[in-house]
């Protein structure tokens, strides 16, 4: 079984390997094409017209959040299978990381679904918009990692509490104060 900073890295390398350009064999590293599910990977990534989208993932704890950003037209927007589209997009992102942290480690890794999809559109002008959609996923892979949002205990240290109670008078003077004692009654 993989620790948990394999599985992180292995995961972190997985999105790595979706870089602009992976999608044809002239231009991966590795001659190996990648079909991730993006907009982008339609046409020539030299000669067509650029379409802006990606991803990205965050770790925090045993959560994977995951974040796609495209920009869109307005009359792209107002279709009815938008939120559909979007959605597919984010599950393709998700089976390709799992397809490729199973190439990069040997392993495998399990991502459930946790809480809805958020979908977020910024308008740029009075044609283009920037949607960003935010999915989060628990690792199943990590059992060892305190969930994200939960404290792990007190979060007054002993050393803090045994500070705060000594008091002025008790602490233990410092080796450049120079200064002479005063006694107060």
């Amino acid at each position: 079984m993989a620790t948990t900073y394999e599985i992180i890295q292995g995961l972190h390398q997985a999105a790595a390997n979706a870089y602009d350009g992976s999608q044809s064999e002239r231009y991966a590293l590795d001659g190996e094409p990648r079909k991730i599910g993006l907009v982008r990977e339609d046409g020539d990534p030299l000669l067509d017209s650029r379409v802006v989208d990606g991803f990205k993932i965050k770790i925090m704890g045993n959560k994977l959040y995951l974040t796609y950003q495209v920009d869109v037209k307005m009359n792209e927007f107002h279709d009815p299978k938008f939120k559909n589209e979007i959605s597919d997009r984010v599950s393709n992102i998700k089976s390709f990381l799992i397809k490729e942290y199973k190439k990069v480690t040997k392993g495998s890794v399990s991502l459930k679904e946790h809480g809805d999809l958020q979908i977020r559109v910024d308008p740029i002008s009075r044609i283009r918009n920037a949607v960003y959609a935010k999915q989060c996923y628990e690792i199943n892979s990590m059992k060892d990692v305190v969930p994200d949002g939960q404290r792990t205990g007190d979060p007054t240290r002993d050393i803090t509490k045994k500070f705060l109670a000594m008091g002025r008078q008790d602490a233990k003077k410092s080796i450049n104060d120079t200064r002479k004692e005063t006694k107060k009654d």
